[in-house]
């Protein structure tokens, strides 16, 4: 028997009873308890009554009210269409303004918007299938498109290599096929505001998982256009200010100056120059980089010399960080810039 089920069995001799009375019977802790109430509360198996310290769990919930999943879907056609409206329309249906914290309703407002926006001018669909929920612990909203495809969009903009090579451009922020309409820091901080997003298209889905702070890329069947799935607590702590100001900070003068770079998602094996300047295109926009060396393996000595010594020697001005570099990796990189000590 797994825990679910022993929830349930002890839920359904008891009738009521509480996250403490639950984690002594079973030996294991609050948090761990929490995890599988919420799942089994969004099935409808488990009916949660009260608020902080008086919330008890009941069974069977068949007997009793249980709160339903909210939702709201719908299809736009693209064509003069204006997304701070769309948000609205869904916000007054799902009652939003109630049923969220004001960290999320901002982050979600701000997200919802950007992604909408993204179909509306870069697309080239005709229309969108955006569908919205509300269960008793998140916000989630699910925006699709029918067009050429957000990494083939980058792909062929930018004369990559592959729609691969995209993923690498999107997560450096700045990046967009309109310059002359966009700055690129839509999808930046939406990937940084949610708990978990992805953005799927043909055959790619890159997931940012900021609760578990990873992202990583899978490989799905293919699809037409892009698909956008965010989630986020509904009390969420996480605030957009704060967001905007950790990228885009005072010394600054408030500009989106700042990144960082999960170097794992160009490549595990870094070796050669033609490598780093993959890394490094478009980065001489900022005036602050961080490079994270979470996950890889290896890199090569011409690698780390034209980082640390050519890009940064032609880009004196400009703050290069690095965090979870492992000794060996850093031994290497201070070998190249004559055992100076890197930030």
């Amino acid at each position: 028997m797994n825990t679910k089920e022993k929830i349930l069995k002890y839920l359904e001799k008891k009738k009521s009873v509480t996250g403490k009375e639950l984690s002594e019977f079973l030996g294991i802790s609050r948090q761990a308890i929490n995890k599988h109430l919420k799942e089994l509360i969004s099935n409808g198996r488990v009916a949660k009554e009260g608020t902080t310290k008086g919330v008890v769990y009941r069974y069977p919930v068949a007997k009793r009210r249980v709160q339903s999943v909210k939702r709201f879907g719908k299809e736009y056609f693209l064509q003069g269409i204006e997304e701070h409206k769309v948000f609205r329309e869904l916000m007054t249906f799902l009652n939003l303004k109630s049923e969220l914290s004001k960290n999320t309703l901002d982050i979600g407002n701000y997200a919802f918007t950007e992604i909408l926006n993204n179909a509306i001018e870069h697309s080239e669909s005709r229309k969108s299938h955006v569908e919205v929920s509300l269960d008793q612990y998140r916000f989630n909203f699910r925006i699709r498109d029918f067009g050429i495809g957000i990494f083939y969009s980058i792909f062929t903009k930018f004369n990559l290599l592959d729609e691969n090579a995209a993923i690498g451009e999107l997560i450096k922020g700045k990046t967009t096929t309109m310059k002359e309409k966009h700055s690129g820091e839509g999808i930046f901080f939406t990937s940084k505001s949610a708990d978990i997003v992805s953005f799927r298209s043909h055959k790619i889905n890159l997931i940012f998982d900021n609760q578990k702070k990873d992202v990583f890329v899978e490989e799905k069947k293919f699809i037409k256009g892009t698909e956008v799935d965010f989630s986020i607590s509904r009390r969420s702590g996480r605030r957009l200010d704060k967001l905007f100001t950790e990228f885009a900070p005072e010394e600054f003068e408030y500009r989106f100056e700042k990144t960082r770079v999960l170097v794992k998602l160009f490549k595990k094996d870094c070796i050669s120059r033609s490598e780093a300047k993959r890394l490094l295109s478009k980065l001489d926009k900022f005036r602050e980089i961080i490079l994270d060396f979470e996950g890889v393996k290896s890199i090569g000595q011409g690698f780390a010399d034209e980082i640390f010594r050519v890009f940064r020697n032609a880009h004196p001005d400009m703050i290069i960080k690095t965090e979870n570099l492992s000794p060996s990796l850093k031994q290497i990189i201070n070998h190249v810039v004559d055992n100076k000590k890197i930030i």
